[in-house]
């Protein structure tokens, strides 16, 4: 698989925090899609959507309240609710039960739920659905500078926040740091946290690291980096190529000198793919609609995270891990010549 290097990205300093607030019409939502419509004081008949992201201090957050404003704008039928979650296991668990209907994932996790693998052996997902894949979420793995941690390797025996219980990232780590000999869980001091209580707990000295997977630049490796005296260590070249060649949906990711600060050198690491995703059970001409706004009002979203110049509608249905496109998103994507009919 080829390397994908983030060229646009380069930060000195910190980043300015990025608070945009999702349109707060309606509240959540626990029906399934079918049973979620209300009627508006005109009679006619509005979808609420529950959108959950992720962390406040993540990456889509920021892009999932912005998408929620462009969607309860520029369209009519829709009340799209977004909201913060520990991210892709929970995400995945919540449009299961209906109490969730559009999210983010990574293609690897949303792979696991679809074919009933790992920690969705015994849940299988298979109505899960695409709507678009958008960009790279690199593996971060942030350390103390104090701590003499030079490779994950060092990890052993640390005090490590790996990321909150059924969060993404507490996934990579079950999977990355036995890659480097490391027990999981076990090998390490686990503190199953958020990205906010770990960029606490390293700024108090409490952990020696954490993992951040969220795109570039991460609000959260950005404070860890310039007021906890954080630094980001790579994943090695053996374990790249072990990891990619055991789990298909890894790509080679290089984080960009001064991204960060005192990030001097580029980092090489893994990342996957997010996605956009919805259940099967969604209407065709609704997700249609959805899909068309987003795509076609992007430039309304560049102010909610850089991460949106990265949001390319050719690679729009790459890399998906052989999940399937939600119908209605297919059928946007064949009238633009992404998909061959």
């Amino acid at each position: 698989m080829e390397k994908f290097s983030i060229k646009k990205l380069v930060m000195t300093g910190s980043l300015a925090a990025v608070t945009v607030m999702a349109a707060a019409c309606g509240g959540e939502n626990e029906e399934s899609p079918e049973n979620a419509e209300s009627g508006d004081e005109n009679g006619s008949d509005v979808q609420d959507l529950n959108f959950p992201t992720a962390s406040t201090t993540g990456t889509i957050y920021p892009l999932g309240s912005a998408m929620a404003n462009l969607w309860n704008d520029e369209m009519d039928n829709v009340r799209v609710n977004a909201q913060g979650s520990n991210g892709g296991v929970e995400n995945l668990n919540m449009l299961k039960e209906g109490e969730g209907h559009i999210s983010f994932a990574t293609s690897g996790i949303i792979w696991e739920a679809y074919n009933g693998e790992r920690g969705f052996t015994d849940r299988q997902y298979d109505d899960v659905r695409i709507m678009a894949g958008l960009y790279y979420n690199p593996n971060q793995f942030v350390v103390r500078e104090e701590a003499g941690i030079d490779s994950v390797a060092d990890l052993e025996g640390k005090k490590f926040a790996p990321g909150a219980s059924g969060s993404t990232p507490e996934v990579e780590s079950s999977i990355i740091l036995p890659e480097y000999g490391i027990d999981y869980p076990g090998g390490i001091e686990e503190n199953f946290v958020g990205f906010d209580e770990a960029i606490d707990l390293m700024r108090n000295k409490q952990i020696d690291g954490a993992l951040i997977q969220a795109g570039l630049p991460t609000a959260a490796v950005t404070e860890m980096t310039s007021t906890a005296g954080g630094k980001l260590i790579g994943i090695d070249e053996d374990v790249r190529s072990s990891l990619m060649e055991e789990y298909p949906w890894y790509s080679e990711v290089t984080i960009p000198a001064d991204t960060y600060e005192n990030q001097e050198e580029d980092v090489e690491t893994l990342g996957i793919k997010m996605m956009l995703m919805t259940d099967a059970s969604l209407d065709e001409d609704m997700v249609y609609e959805m899909t068309k706004t987003f795509w076609e009002n992007l430039d309304q979203l560049e102010d909610s995270h850089t991460i949106v110049e990265q949001m390319d509608l050719e690679e729009a249905t790459t890399e998906l891990a052989d999940i399937p496109l939600h119908e209605g998103a297919k059928r946007y994507y064949e009238e633009e010549g992404v998909l061959e009919e």
